[in-house]
């Protein structure tokens, strides 16, 4: 139960028309946006996020633990949460019916999504609706799907329609006016398991960057942008969320690539290189801006219950923005020591799902040994070949010594691909005799992005090996 004293000391925006747009299966929802229509050409567009810090003291046993994990982890099986559950399935969660507090960015925008002035501020809200992405896409398509507790043809309902209608168009041209400026435009399908009963999963599927994800994408986008600008600006100890510009010799060497193939090549295959060329985004004190973004100033203030650089920053916005009081002042040693160590601990949970990925796709193969699948090689080393099966998306190797014993075999690394050639020898006969031999070459190539056929050999969970053999005359 929030006090009545502590909501006369924030903007009381529970009046406001408020949703939030989740995964269908999400617990801990952080952030939600309020929509309400000011005169003929302006809204008033809020993002809220859950105000975590009100309930985690600084250097509490609670901020402890959470800086410790800096992030929560996401298995195929289960979720290792930064946060105890109490706090981010409970008591921050931005539970639809609910009193909540937050902290929030309140936009007054124009149609055309430019923004004409904006208030951070402490907030208590109440959300009117959780919508599934799936649930919100269907309002973007025109449709309406049947929401729990409220019936079609409510005011509720239709204030609903109208927000995302206008909050997507809004989403759409920022994220164009992103675009324009060079912004990265790389997807990467989600990636699911179905698991049976015993845990072991008995399907993988994928699921595409919808209309309705980059909506939500776009406003956390702004706010993120919004705070980091703002206290920039400022001239305060801050930090950023940064990202490098690309190595620029693999950008060289992609770039010729690229040329020499033209249409030849797979619009996949130069988006994967395009993404090994990308430096890692990290945290830091040191703003050099965000490349893939094409932002100036950019910073992680949306996802407090899963990131505790979050946290940080709504810490540092109570203290330079909002006039509170927080323990540590924000010294730029503090903040480096701590962006490091966040930075070091999100690579070690990225590492993790990554293997919780490979162990069940191993799981999920080992019940399809023998089988032949078409695939697309995504890797060109000297010990094989990877492979990337088109229909699950699970990787593995064809090791170099399975791919013909008999071939010499050159790593092409510059053109991305190993070329195998072998010599046979063919007797020439004349009037039945065999008078001489010739010598007769045989090369192949295997480029990146190729289209094969292999036969799955080997799925190892505890090695997270997964092993296929070419097929050559498929």
């Amino acid at each position: 139960m929030i006090s009545e004293e502590e909501i006369l000391k924030r903007r009381d925006m529970r009046e406001a028309f408020t949703f939030t747009i989740d995964p269908a299966s999400a617990k801990d929802f952080d952030d939600a946006i309020s929509f309400v229509e000011v005169d003929d050409a302006h809204y008033q567009i809020g993002v809220h996020i859950a105000d975590v810090t009100y309930y985690v003291e600084q250097d509490s046993l609670t901020d402890k633990l959470a800086y410790e994990k800096a992030t929560s982890t996401y298995l195929v099986d289960r979720v290792i949460p930064m946060l105890p559950e109490e706090l981010s399935n409970d008591l921050c969660s931005l539970r639809p019916g609910e009193d909540k507090l937050c902290m929030s960015i309140v936009f007054t925008m124009t149609h055309d999504a430019r923004v004409e002035k904006y208030k951070v501020c402490r907030t208590v809200i109440n959300s009117d609706y959780r919508l599934s992405y799936e649930e919100a896409q269907q309002i973007i398509d025109g449709e309406m799907p049947t929401l729990a507790d409220m019936p079609v043809g409510t005011v509720v309902c239709n204030n609903l329609k109208r927000a995302i209608k206008e909050l997507n168009l809004m989403a759409l041209i920022m994220r164009r006016q992103r675009m324009a400026k060079g912004a990265l435009d790389i997807e990467q399908e989600e990636l699911h398991f179905s698991l049976g009963e015993t845990g072991c999963p008995v399907d993988v599927w994928f699921q595409k960057p919808t209309a309705a994800n980059h909506l939500i994408e776009e406003w956390m986008l702004l706010a993120n942008r919004t705070i980091a600008t703002h206290i920039a600006k400022m001239g305060k100890p801050m930090v950023y969320r940064v990202h490098d510009k690309p190595d620029e010799e693999k950008l060289v060497s992609l770039r010729k690539f690229k040329r020499r193939m033209g249409d030849k090549i797979p619009y996949a295959t130069i988006d994967m290189l395009t993404i090994r060329a990308m430096a890692k985004a990290e945290y830091s004190t040191i703003n050099i801006g965000h490349y893939g973004l094409q932002f100036k100033y950019y910073t992680h203030f949306t996802s407090p219950i899963r990131r505790y650089p979050d946290m940080i920053v709504h810490r540092l916005v109570t203290q330079y923005i909002l006039g509170g009081r927080v323990k540590k002042n924000g010294l730029d040693v503090e903040l480096a020591e701590a962006c490091e160590h966040c930075s070091a601990c999100e690579q070690i949970a990225v590492q993790a799902e990554r293997d919780s990925q490979k162990e069940f796709f191993c799981l999920f193969l080992q019940q399809h040994i023998g089988e032949v699948h078409q695939g697309v090689i995504t890797g060109v080393t000297e010990f094989g070949l990877f492979v990337q099966l088109k229909d699950s998306h699970a990787e593995g190797l064809v090791p170099i010594r399975t791919i013909s014993p008999n071939m010499y075999l050159q790593l092409d690394e510059k053109n991305y691909c190993l070329r195998t050639k072998a010599s046979n020898t063919k007797n020439k006969r004349h009037r039945g005799w065999v008078s001489e031999v010739e010598q007769v070459d045989q090369e192949k190539t295997y480029m990146l992005g190729d289209e094969v056929s292999v036969r799955i050999e080997r799925a190892d969970a505890d090695r997270m090996q997964i092993d296929f053999a070419l097929m050559e005359d498929a």
